[in-house]
This record gives C-alpha cells, sequence and structure tokens, in this order.
C-alpha cells in the first residue's frame, strides 16, 4: 500500500518510534539541553558594516534554536509515546495469538497488526527488526531483519481464503539476490501451494504457514526474549533478566536466568 509523502518532522518521529522508548526521552532531553544553550547564549552586536552578514546569520541561527529548543524535544518525546504504545501492542498481539490456538485471532488481524506480530515473534530471537510496511527500497519487503552482520527479508501474507502462490515466493527471491540478503521468509495466515514450496526448497527461503507461525508464537512467548547482545528479556515484564547460580536445593550449582526485578516480578528461565 503507497503511503502518501511525509513532512520532515513526521519522519523524525517515525525514526524515534523506532527506537525504545527511554532513549526517545533521553533524545528530547538532550537536544533540549543542547538547543537552550544557544537559544539563550548573548546576541551578537552590530560592528562594523562588514559584518552586517555574519550578525544575520547568527541571529538567524538563535532563532532557529529558540524554537527548535521546543520544538525538538517534542518530536522525541511524541516518538518516545509512539514507541511505548507500539510496544505494548506487539505485546499484547503476540499474548492474544499464543492464548488462541485456532486461526481466528490471525485471521481478525489488519495486514498492519499482522506485520507488528510477525516483527515481534522476530525480534523475540534476538533479530533487530526494521518495519518497512513494503514502502521501502527493498521491493514490497515488509520486514528487515538484522542479526550478526547478516540481513533477511521478510514479506507478509495475511490471506484468510487463498494460498500464498509460487509468485510470491520467486519475487522475494528476486530482491534477495538484488539486495545481497542472507536468507528470507514468507510468512502468511494461510496456506502454501505446493510450487511455492517447490521453489523455495533448496534456497535460503522459509515458508511460514499459519500453524506454523502459531508455534513460533507460542515458544517465543513462553521463552525470554535475546537482546542482540544475548542478554534475554523477561517474558512477564520485560526487564533485563540476571544469570544466577544456584546455591542449595537439588539445582546446587546450576545456572538459571532470574529477572532483575525480583521479588517484584519472579519469572525464571532454566539455562
Amino acid at each position: 500500500m503507497a503511503r502518501r509523502k511525509q513532512s520532515t518532522a513526521e519522519d523524525l518521529i517515525d525514526i524515534v518510534a523506532m527506537l525504545p522508548w527511554w532513549a526517545g526521552v533521553a533524545l528530547a532531553l538532550v537536544s533540549y539541553a543542547g538547543l537552550h544553550y544557544f537559544a539563550v547564549a548573548p546576541a551578537p552586536t552590530l560592528g562594523a558594516a562588514g559584518q552586517v552578514g555574519t550578525f544575520a546569520v547568527s541571529h538567524f541561527y538563535k532563532a532557529l534554536a529558540t524554537l527548535g529548543q521546543y520544538l525538538l524535544p517534542l518530536i522525541c518525546l511524541i516518538g518516545a509515546a509512539l514507541s511505548a504504545i507500539g510496544r505494548a501492542k506487539r505485546r499484547r498481539l503476540l499474548a492474544d495469538v499464543a492464548q488462541n490456538p485456532t486461526a481466528g485471532a490471525l485471521d481478525q488481524m489488519t495486514w498492519s497488526e499482522f506485520e507488528l506480530l510477525v516483527g515481534e515473534a522476530f525480534r523475540r530471537q534476538g533479530y533487530a527488526v526494521t518495519e518497512t510496511g513494503g514502502d521501502g527500497a527493498d521491493g514490497g519487503v515488509d520486514l528487515v531483519l538484522t542479526k550478526e552482520g547478516e540481513r533477511h527479508f521478510v514479506q507478509c501474507k495475511q490471506w484468510r481464503a487463498f494460498k500464498v502462490g509460487v509468485t510470491t515466493v520467486r519475487e522475494l527471491y528476486g530482491v534477495m539476490a538484488a539486495h545481497g540478503a542472507a536468507g528470507g521468509y514468507v510468512v502468511t495466515s494461510g496456506q502454501f501451494t505446493p510450487t511455492a514450496r517447490e521453489f523455495a526448497a533448496g534456497r535460503n527461503i522459509n515458508l511460514i504457514d499459519g500453524p506454523a507461525l502459531r508455534a513460533l508464537i507460542e515458544e517465543v512467548q513462553t521463552a525470554p526474549a535475546m537482546r542482540q547482545s544475548d542478554m534475554p528479556v523477561c517474558p512477564q515484564c520485560g526487564s533485563a533478566m540476571v544469570r544466577r547460580t544456584a546455591k542449595r536445593g537439588a539445582n546446587a550449582g546450576g545456572s538459571f536466568w532470574d529477572c532483575s526485578k525480583y521479588p517484584a516480578c519472579r519469572a525464571v528461565w532454566e539455562i
């Protein structure tokens, strides 16, 4: 689906929204402090006639800093709020599908929700996920996954009544070859045709149909999500988990992941 042309402010909001919400808040504070410093700095005075240009430029930048000290932090805070809302929505979608093993939870989603769901499932596997909405330079690719320096492309097809055919898989393969991607995924809430599966066989393309997607979601929902640094994230509250060693009991000497928010959160994951 084609998107309307966005303003610079909207582009900045989208960029900040891709960051963790706390990073957007930090950017708001830093941008305000930096621009405020220039906004309150003493204005230069007009000296010799030859300094008129320098005088005008200085006042122009001072005016920009005066406006920007409020506008740029506001943009960052809006992006941070969207990041927090989006994160909560992704977690809710993942939980809804994990709790509803039937096809209904997937079929009732909009195409945009389906993309968010798939992106969150890959994010829980330790990938850095960029949501392009199929509107980027990668030829209709909906998600770009990055992990250990390699890129993988994902196409999402929320088709309730139709099977995904070989044309979709062949198009993804062509985009992968053109952009040097290490692999690709086609994810659907429905099924794939036999010819689509035959074409993907032997190529670095993984086909994930509705049942396989639900199984993947159940797996990542119960396991702690992994950051790119391999630091797991608590599946219950989203906080970082800490590696600990049992000192007593039947598992003495064994290692496990414990939520850093303990005792407020008692999530535990055995290693």
